[in-house]
């Protein structure tokens, strides 16, 4: 009976020196689209070591590690996750924002959202209470099974001034109480730094000063912190850029951009890391296209479609203005969007035909724009703007990740984290083809797909796949 015991003590003591069984997922047999602009390649495998890309090359030269689980899935395609690099979280409950409404548990059902479209990083502006950190550490001290993120924390919004959510972000008027400001964020460890210029179309009579984002850009360039900034009118985005701004969070929207602007710019490598077309778009919709198709429908909370479906959105559109919990103003949300949305496709075009450093970002979070949808509607008005599909693509994936500065995410090459989408159909051929999502992989966790989740409700309340999907106007 001791030598038994024994002989168990010493088989656990060896079962406990010998390294772990990697965990090893092979995608045979695809086309892949890496996300650096190179040609797709057909007939390609990928594989995934615990989490990580150990492999990626033709068929014909894969060699299958040992106990490694392989899917044949010849006629797919595989491309990097999409990074979208600005959005708001943990902000909304179905259609009401407030920051009473923020903790873990909704940021985490979010970033689950952001995943099941194929939307595995997001970069978040500047609205994020402080519990985003333990959120980044734990997502990054192993393989999430959720969108990775990226956070601004608290951005600087003006006092009296446009911007942030409302209760939580602290307002500044100097640039004394700027440059603390951007201490405090620094020292909380934000990835980089958020300000707000804007008067809401001459709707606020407050608008933050040249002298308090100059503070604002020069403190976060002290911390070796980017700063982007809310913009709208091109005077700001020009002065902006003489003071040494990193990046544009939304694109000019009052007049064209000029030579001067690009210029300038591309001299000075500033980003227009979001454009948030969709973002426009849907302010200009009485009633949205995509209301009943399950792409968006599955993603979104019966208390949304619910308020979207009914007629009090359609005349907030044609006529109304909205005061929001806590502002002392109404915004006439709707008023003039059909030319915004013209002159942001416009300024987008002109800033792709310039050579500008560009990213993809929607805005995705508040009242209107839905985590991981927006993205493939903002991938398509990319397109219609000029770019071809696999530069959008390129946008969303590689060209986001550097301006994040990670090395680790945004394309399909060895080393790099298994943060990948499988399509059903091309979307060089057709950029819409993004939605036919057949998989998600987060650092090679497979997750739940927008087509296996239903928001809100029971699993088996909602129905319809990629074929029963709706037309949209683009």
């Amino acid at each position: 009976m001791r030598g038994l015991k024994l002989g168990a003590m010493v088989a656990a003591l060896v079962a406990a020196s010998l390294p772990a069984m990697a965990e090893t997922t092979v995608l045979n047999h695809v086309t892949v689209i890496d996300g650096t602009g190179a040609a797709a390649k057909p007939d390609s495998a990928v594989v995934m070591t615990d989490g990580k890309i150990t492999y990626v090359g033709p068929s014909a030269g894969l060699k299958v590690p040992q106990g490694a689980r392989v899917a044949d899935l010849p006629g797919k395609f595989v491309m990097p996750g999409l990074i979208d690099s600005h959005v708001h979280v943990g902000m909304m409950r179905d259609v009401t924002q407030d920051v009473k409404f923020y903790d873990r548990a909704n940021v985490e059902a979010d970033l689950k959202t952001y995943a099941a479209y194929g939307v595995t990083a997001v970069q978040v502006a500047g609205t994020d209470k402080d519990v985003i950190f333990d959120v980044r550490k734990d997502l990054r001290a192993g393989r999430p099974k959720m969108a990775r993120i990226f956070t601004s924390g608290q951005g600087m919004v003006a006092k009296g001034g446009y911007g942030g959510l409302y209760g939580l972000n602290v307002p500044i008027s100097t640039p004394e109480e700027a440059r603390k400001s951007v201490d405090e964020q620094a020292a909380k460890g934000v990835d980089l730094i958020k300000l707000w210029i804007d008067d809401e179309r001459k709707m606020i009579p407050v608008k933050m000063s040249y002298p308090v984002t100059k503070a604002i850009i020069d403190q976060a360039h002290k911390h070796k912190l980017k700063v982007w900034a809310h913009v709208y009118y091109l005077a700001d985005a020009k002065e902006l850029v003489r003071q040494g701004v990193d990046g544009f969070a939304h694109i000019v929207r009052d007049q064209a951009v000029d030579k001067e602007l690009t210029d300038m710019m591309k001299a000075k490598g500033t980003w227009q890391i979001a454009s948030t077309l969709s973002r426009e778009i849907v302010y200009s919709m009485a009633v949205m296209p995509w209301i009943n198709d399950p792409f968006f429908t599955r993603g979104v909370t019966p208390g949304t479609l619910t308020a979207l479906r009914g007629p009090a959105r359609e005349k907030a559109v044609m006529l109304g203005a909205i005061r929001f919990p806590g502002l002392p103003y109404e915004k006439r949300l709707f008023a003039d969007m059909g030319r915004t949305v013209v002159q942001a496709m416009d300024n987008y075009e002109a800033m792709i035909k310039a050579g500008v450093k560009t990213g993809m970002g929607t805005d995705s979070g508040p009242n209107g724009r839905f985590p991981g949808f927006n993205a493939h509607e903002e991938l398509a008005m990319e397109v219609m703007a000029g770019r071809t599909p696999m530069d959008a693509i390129k946008s969303a994936t590689s060209d986001n990740a550097a301006w994040l500065g990670d090395k680790s995410i945004g394309s399909i090459q060895t080393g790099k984290w298994s943060d990948l989408v499988v399509l059903d159909e091309d979307p060089l051929a057709d950029i819409r083809n993004t939605k036919s999502i057949s998989a998600v992989y987060v650092a090679g966790n497979s997750v739940p797909t927008v087509w296996q989740t239903c928001r809100g409700r029971p699993s088996n309340a909602c129905t319809g796949g990629w074929k029963d999907r709706s037309p949209t106007p683009y």
